[in-house]
């Protein structure tokens, strides 16, 4: 008996398309997952699942926005939970992509699969970074971010944010893997206190780094306030320029204001051209 991995791929591909929280759904990853490990097929654990988009409404594509969800969720649950709060998170020259993460065990869930971009020890500050887990997902992140450079999108005209873990994955990529990214926006986000990022941080000089946009909910059950304001401080004592928002009344959440707010930054640092 034999399976391919492209036979597996798309497997993956339909059943990212069924809701995360699924009977069906987590039992076929789990059989994915165990088909990968016995034919020894383990690169299919490290790749995207289903891409979702917000095409732009004008004439020309001028400009991208990667939008990464929390742990857990993915591209299609980010879209509609942007679209309930906004109604219409479109612009003229702007593609909006919501990327989904790959299928893979998750510590804090106690090891179950779950559509996650990178591992945790656990979720607080103050544990070490799983840096084998963001490696690969580093990978990924720059292949979607080449492919626009293949459409004549370049870095200075792509701005990349998150929710949560998503948010946690736009430092990583626009403070390590791109600094030529034209931005980056956090909800609900942090990083851990030893974080690779500070310290690849801490040997540059004179470098120019993208603009930060942070917010935050002032009763986050999930993700402390003060775990989001140490992470902003500490960004910006390494000479990253940006603002950060306490959003009142709002828990382990996204809302209509934070979502405005971002849109309005988004449109300052990728005007139309």
């Amino acid at each position: 008996m034999s399976v391919s991995t492209n036979e597996i791929n798309e497997i993956i591909k339909i059943c990212n398309t069924i809701e995360d929280s699924s009977f069906w759904a987590r039992i076929t990853k789990s059989k994915l997952v165990l088909i990968g490990i016995y034919f020894n097929i383990t690169d299919t654990m490290s790749r995207l699942g289903a891409l979702h988009l917000t095409q732009h409404t004008g004439p020309k594509h001028t400009a991208t926005v990667i939008f990464f969800h929390g742990s857990g969720s993915s591209g299609a649950d980010m879209k509609e939970w942007v679209r309930l709060m906004v109604k219409s998170f479109s612009f003229p020259h702007i593609k909006v992509m919501y990327p989904t993460a790959p299928a893979q065990p998750y510590t804090p869930a106690g090891g179950q699969i779950s559509n996650v971009w990178l591992d945790r020890a656990g979720i607080s500050p103050n544990v070490p970074e799983i840096l084998d887990s963001i490696a690969n997902i580093e990978v990924e992140v720059k292949n979607l971010i080449k492919k626009e450079h293949d459409s004549g999108i370049p870095s200075n005209r792509i701005v990349v944010g998150g929710f949560s873990m998503g948010g946690t994955l736009s430092l990583h990529t626009a403070y390590r893997w791109d600094r030529n990214l034209a931005g980056a926006f956090v909800f609900s986000s942090f990083l851990n206190s030893n974080s690779i990022v500070y310290n690849e941080l801490k040997n540059l000089s004179g470098v120019r780094l993208p603009p930060l946009l942070q917010l935050h909910g002032n009763i986050d059950e999930l993700v402390d306030l003060s775990w989001g304001q140490d992470t902003f401080n500490v960004m910006k004592s390494l000479g990253v320029e940006g603002d950060f928002h306490i959003l009142d009344r709002l828990g382990h959440s996204i809302n209509k204001r934070g979502m405005i707010l971002i849109k309005d930054w988004i449109e300052k640092h990728l005007p139309e051209i």
